[in-house]
């Protein structure tokens, strides 16, 4: 078990980043990736044992869990990181939230660049073997059974984190969907940024190359023929009531997934 005093890999510093088209597509990717993801999670527990569960060794864990998706097959496609490097402190990141996949990938590309944590649900933090390695990394931690509640959590503990220059990642649906719907976003990210003047990233993504299981959601189908998709927006300062760069960030996932031809993600 490498314990990593500085980042292996800064997949930030260019603002694109795109998996080797030349890696052959698995026969057996399903058997492959879970295989290979149980290592790195493995590990990954390890390090919260002993408390060496740091941002280098988080960084290195999501470094693993790309590569052990691109040795499969699964192409990866990323753009805009630039845009964490056009203003200084924290901001609030929103995104659309598909599958498990991204909140496994998504501090490889941020966290060297900028310092983040999620919001998560309570539920994330019970799950075995997966549940230490989350609770190790700062989460403001969300029951998502009431709203209220929940506002309240984000506002204080958010507060907190963004004045120690964490950026906060939010999926504001109410659980992971294959589809993205509009109505199902709430505004609690936009809340965040406007209390504390911090400005918003909005995230587009596609990820159902690792689908959600029907009974556990971490199990669900890998499909190597399906391409993955990260783009970050620039900064949006929140003005007003905040209600239209709440459609911006809308809008922003909307059209990337036509744009990705994935307009069957869009619900009607």
């Amino acid at each position: 078990m490498k314990n990593y005093t500085d980042y292996p890999e800064i997949i930030g510093k260019s603002d694109t980043y795109q998996t080797d088209a030349s890696i052959p597509k698995s026969s057996i990717a399903s058997v492959l990736f879970f295989w290979r993801l149980y290592k790195v999670v493995r590990n990954a527990n390890k390090h919260t044992q002993i408390n060496t569960y740091d941002r280098y060794n988080w960084v290195a864990s999501s470094l693993g869990v790309l590569r052990a998706a691109e040795s499969i097959g699964i192409k990866v496609q990323v753009k805009g990181m630039k845009h964490f490097t056009e203003f200084d402190g924290p901001a609030i990141i929103i995104g659309n939230h598909m599958s498990t996949l991204e909140t496994l990938l998504l501090p490889s590309f941020i966290q060297p660049i900028k310092s983040v944590i999620y919001v998560i649900k309570k539920q994330l933090i019970d799950f075995p073997l997966f549940g230490p390695v989350a609770a190790a990394r700062h989460p403001i931690i969300v029951g998502r059974t009431n709203p209220r509640e929940d506002l309240k959590i984000v506002m204080e503990e958010g507060t907190k984190n963004l004045e120690k220059g964490r950026s906060i990642i939010i999926f504001p649906q109410k659980t992971r969907s294959a589809q993205f719907d509009k109505t199902s976003f709430n505004s609690l990210g936009i809340k965040l940024a406007k209390k504390n003047n911090v400005p918003v990233i909005p995230l587009a993504l596609v990820t159902d190359a690792w689908g959600n299981g029907k009974i556990v959601k971490e199990l669900g189908k890998i499909d190597a023929d399906k391409r993955v998709y990260f783009e970050f927006g620039k900064p949006i300062k929140v003005e007003g009531s905040g209600s239209d760069q709440h459609e911006e960030v809308l809008n922003f996932i909307e059209t990337k997934l036509k744009e990705w031809g994935r307009s069957d993600l869009l619900k009607q």
